[in-house]
């Protein structure tokens, strides 16, 4: 056998699942087929029967395979890897996202303020105008006045009067809406912040059209309450489009980070009419009034030949940093006035945490700040404490952007699973010294290598609609850390192109208890496989992001071609 790049190309060999007969239905071969097994075998060639990869090995024995009418694909020297696996992202909001305004592009405040114009010309009287994507720190200049650091909705109210407007924030962390909605939603300058949200106001203590966390929801159940949808019609356009994305994207299987009991039954019914084409590993946003009478008959594993499989809870303990709402445990450098925000109580992460080990659910939470990561971790100790006989919980912090160095060692300890983004990383960069200071930015934030070498299963995604879903912008931050700027955000942090594709495919798989079926290329396990048009392993780091995926394969069928 001949050494080749990270593993062992098969010459005269192959590894095989079944008998050695011409049973292949689709071959594909002259590619590089990186398996991600234990030991990193690269082959020629691979066979596949079924949903199920038969064998990989060289050209000649894996051509030989074919079934006289199968499918024969020459990649001519093309990547072709495991299926890519989106770690944490939200399914249905993504889709939703693309259907409405996109201002994830936007370089003014002047900018969202044209779009909501323009969209109001075309709507009805009374129709909401919805919008995703804005990010002040990503603005080219900041508009008079602020409050907070946030624009005021004069100007935004002026173009829509007649208009409810809510435009989400690109963490999804905060709203900003308009007169109008704010009357539907019964927000005036008496109205008290919720717990765990705040209402932005300005000196006079008016508010000025920024909800931040949970004041949010005052503004959504407005929008629920006065918009009239059809939500299974809703449902079916934005899974239509989030699937094809992640397709043409190469994603063959996704982490969906909250949905609700009705969510899942819509999933269900997508997998019995044969329409759901990206598996999903769905985890349960609900109350834990809700999850203790319910909880059980949602544990679904495998459902509609794998393609569904709910057995995780997603909780949120803090907000965004881009919002300052994440929990820090000093106060943020740029507005000293704050340390954040906890949005529910630790008691209340710690009833949810009882119910998941009960019923043996995972328990996945979205912790940004340093204190929210230590909090989870006081929690999830306590929990693993409490309940020893409870094994292989694969428990997970979902983020786990700013970690302090006494809370690094705790993750392998713990055996948690740090379930992070890249493209957060660089996307974010630019201004996060400024947010919490250049020493807890060096020492604390997006510790994926520190992490790593501790013994941590570190994990990748975007956070879709929070960033674009395209893998192969993640791919590239991962091992640069290059911002849009041109400077490296604290580049030792890094993770190897190997190291990246195992967060992307194997962990992933790991840390939905998947592992089994799904993350590596070997016989038996089901064919999903992603083929690029180069080799994101070797490639200079600056041909990544133009990489183009060739071929989306899941179950043994294309259902994505470039051609």
């Amino acid at each position: 056998m001949k050494t080749m790049g990270i593993g062992l190309l098969l010459l005269g060999s192959i590894i095989l699942f079944a008998c050695q007969s011409k049973q292949a239905d689709l071959v594909l071969y002259n590619g590089k087929v990186v398996t991600e097994d234990s030991s990193q075998t690269i082959a020629q060639a691979i066979a596949i029967q079924g949903d199920r990869i038969l064998a990989v090995g060289a050209n000649g024995p894996i051509k030989e395979m074919a079934r006289s009418d199968a499918k024969m694909i020459d990649v001519h020297g093309a990547l072709v890897i495991p299926g890519l696996i989106e770690g944490h992202a939200h399914f249905l909001s993504y889709g939703e996202a693309l259907l409405n305004l996109d201002l994830s592009k936007v370089h003014t405040w002047q900018d969202i303020v044209d779009s909501v114009a323009h969209r109001a010309q075309e709507a009805a009287p009374g129709e909401w105008i919805v919008g995703r994507g804005w990010h002040q720190e990503k603005w080219d200049r900041m508009p008079s006045p602020l409050v907070e650091g946030y624009p005021v909705h004069d100007k935004l109210s002026a173009v829509s009067p007649e208009n409810p407007v809510i435009l989400s924030h690109a963490s999804g962390h905060a709203v900003f809406v308009n007169q109008k909605a704010m009357e539907l939603a019964d927000i005036t300058d008496q109205t008290p912040d919720p717990a765990g949200g705040h209402i932005v106001r300005d000196a006079r203590g008016h508010a000025t059209g920024v909800l931040l966390e949970n004041a949010a929801d005052l503004a959504w159940k407005a929008f629920y309450k006065t918009h009239k949808i059809d939500n299974d019609s809703l449902r079916l356009k934005a899974a239509l489009r989030t699937m094809r994305e992640c397709l043409k994207n190469g994603i063959t299987s996704f982490h969906d980070a909250g949905s609700t009991f009705e969510d899942v039954d819509f999933f269900k019914r997508l997998a019995d009419e044969g329409k759901l084409t990206v598996r999903l590993y769905v985890m349960l946003l609900e109350p834990n009034a809700r999850l203790k009478q319910k909880m059980d008959q949602y544990k679904i594993i495998g459902y509609g030949n794998n393609f569904l499989t709910v057995r995780a809870i997603k909780r949120y303990m803090d907000g965004a940093l881009g919002s300052r709402g994440a929990w820090l445990l000093q106060p943020y450098s740029d507005m000293p006035t704050t340390s954040g925000m906890n949005v529910i109580p630790v008691d209340s992460l710690y009833a949810t945490a009882e119910l998941a080990i009960e019923h043996g659910f995972q328990l996945c939470t979205h912790a940004i700040g340093d204190r929210a990561n230590r909090e989870v971790l006081n929690v999830y100790e306590r929990v693993f404490a409490e309940h020893p006989d409870k094994k292989d919980l694969r428990w997970r912090i979902e983020h786990a952007q700013l970690v302090h160095p006494a809370d690094l060692p705790r993750f392998a300890q713990l055996k948690v699973i740090a379930s992070m983004q890249g493209i957060h990383c660089t996307s974010d960069g630019p201004w996060v010294p400024a947010r919490i200071g250049e020493k807890r930015a060096k020492e604390e934030g997006y510790l994926w290598q520190s992490l790593w070498l501790t013994g941590a299963v570190v994990t990748m995604g975007t956070d879709a609609p929070v960033e674009s879903i395209d893998p192969m912008a993640n791919f590239y931050a991962l091992v640069t850390r290059r911002m849009k700027n041109g400077q490296y955000f604290y580049p030792e942090q890094c993770l190897t192109p190997d190291q990246a594709l195992q967060a992307y495919t194997k962990n992933n798989a790991y840390a939905a208890f998947e592992e089994k079926l799904k993350g590596t290329l070997e016989p038996g396990k089901l064919a999903d496989i992603t083929v690029l048009d180069r080799d994101i392993l070797t490639v200079p780091p600056d041909k990544i992001p133009s990489t183009k995926v060739l071929y989306t394969i899941v179950g043994g069928k294309i259902l994505y071609s470039a051609k």
